[in-house]
């Protein structure tokens, strides 16, 4: 530890004051979080452990969707094959459906999984809180395990089912749609990862209005400024290139957006009467 005399605190200055009573300032390898102290070192081992036991969740989450499997590429694949008609997907290399069901399991996964991992990202940050701000631990991981599983969820019964729908509406006499099923899977886990990401926006917007960075009135100024970044976003992270992806990414980020102006007048921080 550091021991130093601040200006203005001398002992000349001070003659009541006992040469010895020094302020003790902290090492600079340790930070203040919270009223905690946890040096660099405490944090990387506490990064490791929650990226552990998110892999652990993660590992258990896929053994539970490889049981399941068989059901689940048929939830995803069955009603994109009645909308080609009765034609079947095809496969040009011959582990790729193995690869596939990997792939699938892994998904599958990846979203029974995801409040446990979501819980441990809290864990990592809630050392770095006041305790009055870890009581919103609970709304936190509820909050974004929702809106990801919702944004999967509308992916997978909206916006795929869409864009399969533009896909079909380009075949002719003369043309057909004949996908290949990796790079359908490819499509179709793009966006439900892109969705399930936008619709963290009520939950981010909840953490910045606890925060005091932004408010209900700021979020409701700025609505046209937000209008031109949504589509400009939606442009750039939308996985597919023609428009209805874009429109259909578009379009919830203009609703979630007006959600969260709500969230935000909601949670907002009161001051005292």
């Amino acid at each position: 530890m550091a021991l130093v005399s601040f200006p203005g605190t001398s002992p000349a200055k001070n003659p009541d004051r006992d040469p010895d009573d020094r302020i003790e300032l902290t090492d600079p390898d340790e930070l203040d979080l919270g009223g905690g102290k946890m040096s660099f070192l405490e944090h990387l081992d506490e990064l490791r452990k929650r990226l552990i036991a998110s892999v652990i969740a993660l590992v258990v989450g896929c053994l539970i969707a490889f049981i399941f499997v068989g059901r689940i590429q048929a939830f995803i694949w069955v009603p994109l094959w009645q909308r080609l008609g009765g034609e079947t997907f095809i496969f040009t290399r011959g582990f790729e459906p193995f690869l596939l069901t990997m792939k699938i399991g892994a998904l599958a996964g990846l979203l029974i999984s995801s409040p446990f991992i979501i819980y441990q990202l809290w864990l990592f940050i809630a050392p770095g809180l006041y305790s009055h701000e870890k009581r919103f631990a609970i709304p936190f991981v509820l909050f974004s395990s929702l809106f990801f599983l919702g944004g999967a969820a509308f992916s997978h019964f909206v916006a795929f089912p869409a864009t399969w729908l533009f896909f079909l509406g380009w075949q002719t006499d003369y043309m057909r749609f004949l996908p290949n099923i990796g790079d359908a899977f490819s499509l179709y886990v793009k966006m439900m990862l892109a969705f399930g990401l936008i619709f963290q926006m009520p939950t981010l917007v909840l953490s910045l209005t606890r925060m005091g960075l932004v408010t209900a009135g700021f979020l409701l100024r700025n609505t046209k400024y937000a209008v031109l970044i949504i589509f400009i976003v939606a442009a750039v992270i939308s996985p597919g290139t023609d428009v209805v992806s874009q429109a259909l990414m578009a379009g919830p980020l203009l609703v979630l957006y007006l959600f969260s102006i709500f969230v935000a007048w909601v949670f907002a921080k009161r001051k005292p009467a």
